[in-house]
């Protein structure tokens, strides 16, 4: 397999979403009232070539967040989010740059309906888009925007697979979804940062390659367990978290969450997060 990197523009947060402080409850809100700036960070979507078909993991950011209006202006979030994406830089003609059509990716993985991983959507017409049911029922309709997402700018076309992930055990991971027919690609459960998020793994020769979408927005916080500002169920985040951790303490793991700079080089040198076995 050869696994590539797409980087589709920067994203800016408050500094209290990557340190989440306060109860379930006010998090958000501490969040939104933090007046602290992240640099700008990379807004990551990968693609696998695999035998049995390209693999897309989500599709990151699309250059229509600069229009007026893209962004509802009720919504507090999105005065707490910065984006820069020229339309060079969607996921279609990154693509395309690399000799890569979208219309011959087979499947794409949507770790998580917000925004910055699902805004280039409207690239895979023709691709079959794997999404979790939990998280497409709490995405969807009016109640959906009430939570930040934008279901209404999902394309008319839209029609996901939705998956439930069946009691089948990978490592620490109780609920899986096994992708190909070679065992080697995995979506596994890992609710925190949205209700249905989940990861993709996989294993390539001794190690494995986590996909981690928005688990943590870099390794280090991963191994503090850190949780982040925006979750609203601070014990699924920590079960999630704690069962990464023991993960990489088994399997050499080559962490990669879609806004940590560090990732394209973690991913080019196969750097594992952690020793395994270590305490």
């Amino acid at each position: 397999m050869r696994i590539h990197a797409i980087q589709t523009g920067t994203v800016a947060i408050k500094a209290k979403q990557v340190h989440g402080q306060g109860s379930d409850s006010m998090r958000l809100i501490n969040t939104m009232l933090d007046r602290t700036w992240t640099e700008p960070l990379p807004i990551y979507a990968w693609v696998i070539e695999h035998p049995e078909g390209l693999i897309v993991v989500d599709t990151g950011e699309t250059a229509r967040t600069a229009e007026p209006g893209y962004f509802p202006w009720w919504h507090p979030y999105y005065r707490s989010v910065r984006e820069w994406v020229r339309p060079e830089e969607e996921i279609g003609p990154r693509l395309r740059a690399m000799g890569i059509s979208p219309d011959d990716v087979r499947w794409v993985l949507l770790t998580h309906f917000h925004t910055d991983h699902a805004g280039g959507l409207h690239h895979f017409p023709k691709s079959e888009i794997l999404v979790s049911r939990a998280e497409y029922q709490a995405a969807s309709g009016f109640q959906g925007q009430i939570k930040g997402y934008l279901p209404q700018h999902w394309p008319a076309w839209f029609a996901p697979t939705l998956i439930d992930f069946a009691p089948q055990r990978l490592g620490p991971f109780s609920n899986s979804y096994t992708l190909t027919k070679a065992g080697d690609v995995h979506l596994i459960a890992t609710p925190g940062h949205t209700v249905g998020h989940y990861s993709v793994v996989v294993q390539e020769d001794e190690h494995a390659l986590f996909f981690a979408g928005d688990t943590s927005y870099n390794e280090q916080l991963m191994l503090e367990q850190s949780v982040d500002g925006v979750t609203s169920n601070i014990a699924a985040y920590r079960e999630t978290a704690r069962q990464i951790l023991t993960y990489m303490q088994s399997t050499p793991t080559i962490y990669l969450p879609s806004h940590d700079p560090d990732s394209l080089q973690r991913l080019a040198t196969r750097r594992a997060a952690l020793p395994v076995n270590a305490e």
